[in-house]
């Protein structure tokens, strides 16, 4: 199998409202996504995609489009955190990202996952699809995705 893979960085903020440690105060991270795709490799003369599976910067185009840009500095907040949604909405224009479950690394991972599942799934026509997604919360803790099948 050959595969492709693209990193990108993001700074967001998150709290885990009901951790025992530090992790329940509103603190930020500097995010490292890496971005694992798996295709047929493009094969048409001329074509400036010729011999690539998809080009990189297309990769970070697509993603910035559909995550990146969405959540670099912003806080995520789990939709049930009314104290500090009600604290967020208080702050005209603030960038908040609400999400359907707790921002672990591993639920922004799934998160993160099935969004841009949906962005590279078959972008060519040529199998494309994203095979896994590794988000870094900081250099030493990470989670990872695969693909089923």
């Amino acid at each position: 199998m050959l595969t492709i893979t693209r990193k990108l960085e993001f700074d967001a903020g998150h709290r885990i409202p009901d951790h025992k440690s530090q992790c329940r105060n509103l603190h930020g991270h500097r995010y490292t996504l890496e971005i694992t795709l798996v295709g047929n490799v493009i094969d048409e003369e001329g074509s400036s995609d010729n011999g690539m599976i998809m080009d990189f910067s297309d990769i970070k185009s697509l993603a910035k489009q559909h995550l990146v840009d969405v959540w670099d500095h912003s806080f995520i907040v789990y939709e049930k955190d009314a104290k500090v949604r009600e604290f967020l909405e208080s702050i005209p224009g603030h960038k908040t990202v609400i999400i359907d479950r707790i921002p672990t690394v591993e639920n922004l991972a799934q998160t993160a996952f099935n969004i841009l599942n949906a962005a590279y799934k078959d972008h060519y026509g040529t199998g494309l699809r994203l095979h896994k997604l590794v988000l870094h919360e900081t250099p030493n803790c990470w989670a990872e995705i695969t693909a089923e099948g």
